[in-house]
């Protein structure tokens, strides 16, 4: 389906002037930006409408698997976007690697806080975040933070959802629309089990093994030296193939883990909040 025959909703249209117009009265802008659907839909907005009054900012991190970085690098540098990338040191936050079920509060916030920093640095006048309107349904510590900080999440001001979101960076032309969801890594450690780096490893590795084996929507959930995978309903059979079951279990005995386990409820987001 080409762009021009994409049927875009008055309504959503509507959201979309009322994101260009709110965007351009913040004059200056750095955008916290992960490479996720929402964040680079917002950039890519917020830089046709403010040009190089906007930068983004990206943190390198143990709990952001390197082919997130690098495609965030990639597209920043094909927009002509500056960037500015530094490291976040998460596991070094007092309380974090224990896991509280505020631990996404704890990260956000030094996150945003050094986004802030930055942004006072090269003279932006504000922070804004991709956060949209179905994360206000969930349980999400983080969006304290936000609040607390004073960011600015215009696509919450503009009432767009994620379908809206990705339905729109498709008629912008951006690869993310089809992107599957995404969340730190640190969320897949159940509440109270310490976060460790070699813990972190062991699931980028696991969920980069499911990436290249074709499955697009899913979790490995690490709990001590089990693995329990969450894929969608219709992918179960395809993962209980011999060939691709046998394959799992050698290498995810290779990154670490001594168990390997199906989730037969499947795929779904915040499911370690199910105990909360």
């Amino acid at each position: 389906m080409t762009e021009n025959k994409l049927q875009i909703l008055p309504e959503t249209e509507k959201k979309m002037e009322f994101l260009e117009e709110y965007l351009g009265k913040l004059g200056s802008i750095a955008v916290a930006f992960s490479g996720g659907v929402d964040s680079t839909f917002l950039l890519k907005t917020a830089h046709r409408v403010l040009g190089d009054k906007v930068i983004a900012v990206t943190a390198q991190s143990d709990s952001f698997p390197k082919r997130e970085l690098e495609e965030a690098r990639a597209f920043c540098q094909k927009e002509g976007i500056h960037q500015i990338i530094f490291e976040s040191k998460e596991l070094e936050l007092e309380g974090f690697c224990q896991n509280p079920p505020n631990r996404c509060y704890l990260c956000k916030r030094a996150f945003l806080e050094k986004v802030k920093e930055i942004a006072g640095e090269n003279h932006r006048n504000y922070v804004v975040e991709g956060s949209n309107v179905d994360d206000e349904g969930d349980y999400r510590p983080g969006m304290q933070a936000v609040a607390e900080l004073k960011i600015k999440s215009p696509l919450r001001e503009a009432r767009l959802t994620k379908g809206e979101i990705r339905l729109l960076s498709r008629k912008l032309g951006l690869d993310t629309w089809e992107k599957p969801s995404f969340a730190c890594l640190s969320s897949r450690f159940p509440y109270g089990e310490t976060i460790t780096k070699e813990k972190l490893a062991m699931v980028e590795q696991g969920e980069q093994l499911l990436l290249e084996l074709g499955f697009s929507q899913f979790r490995v959930r690490i709990h001590a030296r089990m693995a329990r995978i969450e894929v969608l309903p219709e992918d179960f059979s395809r993962l209980i193939q011999a060939e691709i079951r046998n394959q799992i279990i050698e290498k995810f005995r290779e990154y670490g883990f001594t168990y390997v386990a199906m989730d037969l409820v499947g795929y779904r987001t915040g499911s370690m909040n199910e105990v909360l």
